[in-house]
């Protein structure tokens, strides 16, 4: 019985270091001031897991927490408001540019996203994204962006809100630090 067991943790250890496997994701603090109101504190925390399939193909997921004033929807529901947003991101990443120090990628995935109170969010889209590798185990990594379709559903009786397009502001970009194993 010990053999196997040490057979299974061998190959477990021997799994994990060719996995190609990496950890990461990003946080963030603003404030944000909504009309005479006083202002207020925002933070986010986004931890990401992902498994690097080939030099080009990954498969990853994100978790969020975002605490503060978010902006809920466009066009008929088009507020910013105080909640707090869980979501989820599975992706698949393909890097289509590859050098020693730079890959250019872009992460096609669909995003769920649950607000304390007020409804639900769902995206289906791409988001491109650069990663500065730093050294053999650590990279710098922005996104830039989302190109896609974004819905917002409401609690109760609000109408909801459906976008498509390309959005690409200065508001909707996003640094994080990977290690990789």
């Amino acid at each position: 019985m010990k053999k196997i067991l040490m057979s299974l943790f061998v190959a477990a250890m021997t799994m994990t270091v060719n996995a190609q496997v990496y950890v990461g994701g990003s946080i963030g603090v603003g404030s944000v001031k909504l009309g005479s109101n006083d202002a207020e504190t925002t933070y986010k925390f986004v931890p990401e897991i992902g498994y690097n399939l080939n030099s080009d193909w990954a498969i990853g997921v994100a978790f969020g927490y975002q605490k503060g004033v978010c902006s809920l929807g466009k066009g008929n529901y088009d507020q910013d408001v105080d909640t707090e947003l869980l979501q989820v991101s599975p992706y698949v990443r393909y890097t289509a540019v590859k050098s020693k120090l730079v890959n250019v990628f872009i992460d096609g995935g669909v995003g769920f996203g649950s607000y304390k109170d007020m409804g639900t969010q769902f995206q289906l889209g791409m988001r491109p994204g650069i990663a500065v590798n730093l050294n053999e185990n650590i990279s710098f990594v922005a996104h830039v962006g989302f190109v896609g379709f974004d819905s917002f559903s409401p609690k109760g009786d609000g109408d909801s809100s459906n976008n498509i397009g390309v959005d690409l502001d200065g508001n909707n970009v996003s640094f994080g630090l990977y290690f990789n194993f």
